[in-house]
């Protein structure tokens, strides 16, 4: 079996930035797994994976534009200090999760803090950045028909309802 469209697919992986530090890693943890052709990981990366099969082993390097973005300096917002509550200690590099008008969660980091604002950074944490991955096929299996239905995995490393 490869992997292919609507395939339930196991990784081993590491991940490094531009500056070769490792930003996340499968190893010591379970493998990562993932419904193939749904968008569950970053485009470049799934591209890359079409075809191999288990056992199969490549580095793969993803530009910014198939992995997170570009960083965007529209996504930098200001925010009044008045809509944080009055005991939260701001640090610049905070991660935070901020809330939208329809009560959703959004994460964002402490870019600045000014006199009556702070800027904070809605960009992905790893927008503008060259990924390479070390990759290891698994495990394959057909996905099934509740997984298709709800565009993701579940059991095995998945998610569970």
């Amino acid at each position: 079996m490869i992997v292919d469209e609507n395939k339930a697919v196991g990784i081993d992986y590491t991940l490094y930035l531009s500056d070769g530090s490792v930003a996340d890693s499968s190893e010591g943890d379970e493998p990562l797994y993932f419904l193939y052709g749904h968008g569950n990981i970053v485009p470049g990366l799934e591209k890359a994976l079409t075809g191999m099969k288990v056992g199969d082993e490549k580095v793969v390097e993803v530009e910014p534009e198939d992995a997170y973005g570009e960083f965007d300096e529209e996504a930098l917002q200001e925010v009044p200090l008045t809509a944080f509550p009055e005991d939260t200690e701001l640090e610049e590099g905070m991660q935070l999760a901020l809330m939208d008008e329809d009560d959703n969660y959004i994460p964002a980091v402490v870019h600045e803090i000014l006199e009556k604002t702070v800027i904070m950074d809605l960009n992905h944490p790893l927008a503008g950045e060259k990924l390479k991955f070390n990759i290891k096929i698994v495990d394959i299996r057909e996905a099934t028909a509740e997984e298709l239905e709800h565009g993701h995995i579940h059991g095995a490393g998945g998610h569970n309802h």
